[in-house]
């Protein structure tokens, strides 16, 4: 007879693995907006340079608690902070002309209000703010074109810039809008030719050099505008139409391609 095979041991059950658990710590909440305001108001500070406020001044950029902060500074915040619209409406809303310049960077243009650009075009102190606003802001929202009617014809010496500043701003970047589109709008600069305020009249010739800019028959639309100007009683009128006859003219040997 076979001695019989010894019995196997049993083997003990291996516990069933457990699932490993990963330990996620919980996620701040977001700051509030009065605390998100009250930090980027501390950077802005921290990046103040009183010393540049005077040479600021020279060049017409003014405003009641001006920062002196460079515009490249302002725009390198923006990056940081991203879109936020309270944010950028409540920066708008302390006054300080940095804080509205980044304003207009933090916005969501798509969620601007009429009334939210009337308000931030009543309240502009300085041409820079004026033209940041346009340029960073109020050409991106479908809102733009009746602006500029509705601001073309205001009183307000920033508000009227604002529309003729928004004007040069869409025929640079509004690569797709028609020639008529800016077309319509030249009786609107030969209407306000006749204001002499400075900060009117520049961005008025801004508007007519760069609608002019954009091809060879706006070009030669312009020109006809500019030669009309040139011929009026307004000093100012004619000042515009000289300026603008003359960059157009010069351009002539680096035609547009839009």
């Amino acid at each position: 007879m076979h001695d019989r095979a010894p019995a196997r041991e049993s083997q003990p059950a291996m516990p069933a693995a457990k699932p490993h658990l990963r330990l996620v710590p919980p996620s701040p909440s977001r700051p509030t907006l009065e605390q998100r305001l009250q930090t980027t108001l501390a950077r802005l500070q921290a990046e103040a340079r009183p010393e540049q406020l005077a040479g600021m001044a020279r060049f017409g950029l003014t405003g009641s608690s001006r920062l002196g902060l460079a515009v490249p500074t302002l725009r390198g915040l923006g990056k940081q902070l991203g879109t936020d619209h309270e944010l950028g409406l409540a920066l708008w809303d302390s006054g300080i002309p940095d804080a509205q310049i980044l304003a207009s960077l933090l916005v969501d243009p798509e969620r601007l209000t009429a009334g939210e650009m009337d308000r931030w075009a009543r309240g502009m102190q300085a041409w820079d703010v004026c033209d940041q606003a346009c340029l960073n802001a109020f050409r991106r929202t479908p809102l733009a074109w009746g602006r500029i009617e509705a601001w073309a014809v205001a009183e307000p010496e920033f508000v009227k810039r604002a529309a003729f500043s928004l004007l040069a701003v869409l025929a640079v970047h509004g690569k797709f809008y028609s020639d008529e589109a800016f077309s319509e709008h030249f009786p609107r600069i030969e209407a306000a030719a006749a204001d002499p305020r400075n900060f009117v009249k520049k961005s008025v010739s801004w508007a007519l050099r760069q609608i002019g800019k954009r091809n060879p028959v706006l070009r030669a639309r312009a020109l006809y505008v500019a030669q009309g100007l040139r011929e009026r009683p307004e000093p100012s009128a004619r000042w515009i139409g000289a300026d603008a006859w003359r960059e157009l003219n010069s351009d002539r040997k680096n035609p547009p391609t839009a």
